[in-house]
């Protein structure tokens, strides 16, 4: 099967994703409204005091976003799992890891691009520097996607249970902690006017780690609840 085939057939996934996501706006913009509120309340419920804003807007914002990611992906698979899609991707004559990959990435498009965007203002609502709204757009440029890839194998142990949520949570919520410690360390360690590289090394490697091995566990994962 020729390469070119394999580029079609992960465009059409993508495509078909993005375009269902679109005619369920509200559903979509769900976990950004959720993201923006809950970060927005932190400064109303504490003592608005800029130095004790600024210790804990890193750590807040991440929390946020990865609450936020959590929300979205009870649908990642869902629909798919009950209407009979999901067997029929199983099917297809293409690596099931290639098409997942493909339904991970509209979920990032859908979610963490997104929150990426959202993020600048709300750091800066919390007294954030310049130099640490930028680290903080990058360590969530590299945070988000491994989000959605960790929390793809989740989705595809659970989708075939009727309230799988907890148990979601269960699993993926100890996976995501790597990413939450390094994302919140290099917004922190820059809003005090060092350098982040280390931290944003660190969240690269994990995205390179997830990208590689995320969509054939999830793959995986789906063949077995399927059976």
């Amino acid at each position: 099967m020729s390469q070119s085939s394999w580029i079609s057939a992960f465009g059409a996934v993508l495509r078909r994703d993005l375009l269902l996501a679109n005619r369920a706006r509200a559903e979509a913009l769900n976990p950004v409204l959720f993201f923006i509120l809950v970060a927005s309340l932190f400064p109303l419920g504490l003592n608005p005091t800029k130095a004790l804003l600024l210790s804990v807007g890193p750590g807040v914002v991440w929390v946020c976003a990865l609450l936020a990611t959590m929300v979205s992906l009870e649908r990642l698979f869902r629909s798919d799992f009950e209407d009979g899609t999901l067997d029929q991707l199983l099917l297809a004559p293409f690596p099931t890891s290639l098409l997942v990959a493909a339904k991970l990435l509209a979920h990032w498009l859908m979610t963490g691009l997104p929150l990426i965007l959202c993020a600048p203002l709300l750091g800066a609502m919390f007294g954030l520097p310049g130099p640490a709204l930028v680290t903080l757009s990058l360590a969530l440029a590299l945070g988000t996607p491994t989000l959605s890839l960790i929390g793809g194998i989740g989705v595809a142990l659970t989708v075939g249970l009727p309230r799988g949520g907890l148990l979601l949570s269960l699993i993926v919520l100890p996976l995501y902690i790597p990413v939450l410690i390094f994302g919140a360390q290099a917004v922190e360690v820059s809003a005090r006017g060092l350098s982040a590289a280390g931290q944003l090394y660190w969240l690269g490697a994990l995205l390179v780690l997830a990208i590689t091995l995320a969509p054939l566990a999830t793959a995986s994962a789906l063949r077995v609840v399927a059976r």
